[in-house]
């Protein structure tokens, strides 16, 4: 049984057909321009206050729109951004350790295995070191070397120093930077913005975005905001699987709900799995946390070489200990990208030499580095991190090894967009985690705060001025039909969900939908599970609009409502990512089929067959989704078996 139609293929034409290193600059050259003074004419709608959303608000209203934006959250600085660790990218090569432009593309190619489009990564490399620039002119304060220059840290998947970071915390300074410069325009009137006020659905006029639904989080007051365009900044998907380490209000609403306006949705099924995370502790639990990436600069990983030693740590001698890592990738050791080193931690716990209860962990250890470095050197470099470990598990990482496992905790699918990250809705543009367009099948760490703030900062602004001056805009108010027939849409919706009064809690249906996809469409996939999934996914959907009970009205805060609504998403979300996992009959990155692997369990990608991107077509409710087939052409990084031995 097949789950989809094949439609026509689809192709990004906006990238110049000029040698790569000069394709991001003939594109801007040659993108119109709106005349400063006309800029404050046109209004421009952005959701989502991270770092691609905070930094596009800033720069577009810097340079003289009027923009409308949203978060759901109280504050446009409690943004999911915030909780990133480990570092953010940019190939300065401070280190002078022969990092490049052209090593930074060429190693997010490789990590993505070979799953994304060259031009838009080759443009994510040289904007990089833009970027590095702008954070350090608003202050964020980057760790430094004794000499006061800027201090780099390696990651996984690559052999070079050139994570820049503060401490474990990252992501919090650089969304401070960018909520600096926001706040300043918000205070001089150049951004309307709404907190506690979430997106509900997309508002498309004569084929273009116009415009969204969005309701008041406090009064449950539905109100539609129109402008000229619209920019979706809402981060991923990841909590589709109930426990990841994503912020529980993370969602995927607005990003689908743009999808079954016409936007494609790219490559669901490449899901990232982070395999530093503290392991589940409990079937009460509701998310997961993450150790960051960085903690594999000078943490070993290692399991007991006996099944089921149930030991301490400190009774088990060196000798009795498998750094399986550094075994066999040698030439990476413990920074192996992160698909890579999942799935590893996965088979040492299949084989029972996982660590801690049930098996499932396995030991990062930091003894070797307090030896070498010495403890306040350790702390000064990861001491909000040991902390945060402590506290959560009342275990002291200075003193006993940390366990950890992997854990869902980012999405490189989203919606399709070409190189001027506008999606299949004209006016409507998705930058950073919500667009597919980087990463390929595997993000490397600290790519993904590089990656928003070059989308926010500086692709999206002159893309998004060349749309403008592009297009002619006609009036549009609430009156229009296809506004009612939206706000109507959104608002029965709502309506619905509160008038079934079923039995079953909102959370139920969400954990139940998060054990189908880690068992079927987690670290490793099979037809016959997947094909499981797919029969009983319409079921559960089925019955949760059958049996749903969500308290309380719409006119009030009710947090039951708002999950319910983003779970009623996921259960479809949920169906179009094991259809694509389904049809992909190949292993690539973090997208791993039991069917297709070498001897010794490494993934094996199927290049005649799959070295495409697939654009997924909402085919009407009720209807299989339309493949859309983008082919991914590599003559500058070209196709081979990824290594890292």
């Amino acid at each position: 049984m097949t789950f989809f139609k094949l439609g026509d293929d689809i192709a990004d034409t906006r990238a110049p057909d000029v040698p790569i290193e000069q394709r991001w600059d003939k594109r801007r050259f040659d993108a119109k321009l709106v005349n400063p003074a006309n800029r404050r004419r046109h209004s421009v709608i952005i959701v989502g206050t991270g770092l691609a959303g905070g930094a596009a608000g800033a720069t577009l209203a810097e340079q003289g729109y009027h923009v409308i934006q949203f978060c759901y959250q109280d504050s446009p600085r409690r943004a999911h951004s915030i909780a990133a660790q480990g570092g953010i990218n940019a190939a300065k090569n401070y280190r002078n350790d022969g990092d490049s432009v052209y090593r930074l593309f060429y190693d997010t190619v490789k990590g993505g295995d070979f799953r994304a489009r060259e031009s838009n990564v080759y443009r994510l490399a040289q904007t990089s070191t833009q970027i590095i620039d702008q954070c350090v002119a608003q202050g964020v304060p980057f760790a430094r070397e004794y000499s006061g220059l800027l201090d780099t840290r390696s990651f996984g998947g690559v052999q070079v120093a050139r994570t820049f970071y503060a401490r474990g915390q990252t992501g919090q300074q650089l969304l401070i930077g960018a909520y600096q410069a926001l706040s300043r325009q918000i205070d001089a009137g150049n951004v309307e913005m709404h907190e506690r006020t979430e997106m509900l659905d997309l508002i498309v006029v004569d084929g273009r975005a116009r415009g969204i639904v969005a309701r008041d989080l406090v009064t449950g007051q539905i109100s539609t905001y129109l402008a000229d365009a619209v920019v979706l900044a809402t981060g991923g998907y990841g909590n589709v699987f109930y426990l990841s380490t994503n912020a529980k209000n993370s969602n995927a609403s607005a990003i689908w709900r743009a999808h079954r306006r016409g936007a494609y949705f790219a490559n669901p099924c490449y899901t990232q799995i982070h395999p530093t995370c503290i392991p589940r502790s409990g079937e009460y639990q509701s998310k997961l946390t993450l150790m960051s990436e960085s903690l594999r600069n000078d943490g070993r990983i290692w399991v007991p070489k006996k099944a089921g030693d149930t030991r301490s740590p400190d009774q088990i001698p060196e000798e009795e200990r498998d750094y399986y890592l550094e075994r066999i990738y040698p030439g990476f050791g413990n920074l192996v990208p992160r698909d890579i080193a999942s799935r590893a931690a996965k088979n040492q716990c299949d084989l029972g030499r996982g660590v801690g209860p049930g098996g499932l962990g396995v030991y990062l250890d930091f003894a070797d580095a307090i030896r070498r470095l010495g403890e306040d050197k350790v702390r000064e470099k990861y001491g909000n991190l040991f902390e945060m470990y402590d506290r959560i598990t009342g275990e002291d990482p200075y003193k006993v090894p940390m366990r950890i496992y992997p854990a869902v905790h980012y999405t490189m699918g989203g919606l399709w967009v070409d190189y001027d990250l506008q999606s299949t809705i004209p006016g409507c543009f998705v930058v950073g985690e919500a667009n597919f367009s980087d990463h390929g099948a595997n993000r490397l760490g600290a790519s993904a705060l590089m990656q928003g703030l070059a989308d926010g900062y500086f692709v999206l602004p002159p893309m998004l001025g060349n749309y403008i001056a592009s297009s002619k805009f006609d009036k549009v108010t609430e009156a229009h039909p296809d506004v009612v027939e939206t706000v109507n849409e959104a608002t029965g919706r709502l309506t619905k969900l509160l008038s079934i009064n079923g039995e079953r809690t909102v959370d139920s249906f969400h954990r139940e939908l998060g054990e189908i996809m880690w068992d079927e469409c987690g670290m490793a996939r099979s037809e016959d599970g997947l094909r499981k999934a797919l029969g009983r996914l319409p079921e559960l959907r089925e019955e949760f609009w059958r049996s749903v009970k969500v308290p309380g009205t719409g006119s009030q805060v009710n947090q039951s409502l708002e999950r319910a609504n983003r779970v009623s998403d996921f259960l479809e979300l949920g169906e179009l990512m094991c259809v694509d996992a389904l049809h992909r009959e190949e292993s690539c990155g973090g997208h791993f089929r039991v069917e297709s692997q070498t001897p010794d369990g490494e993934a094996r990608r199927d290049d005649e067959r799959f070295a495409y991107a697939g654009a997924w077509e909402f085919g009407g409710t009720g209807e299989q989704p339309i493949l859309h087939k983008e082919p991914l052409n590599f003559d500058y990084v070209h196709l081979a078996q990824r290594n890292y031995a």
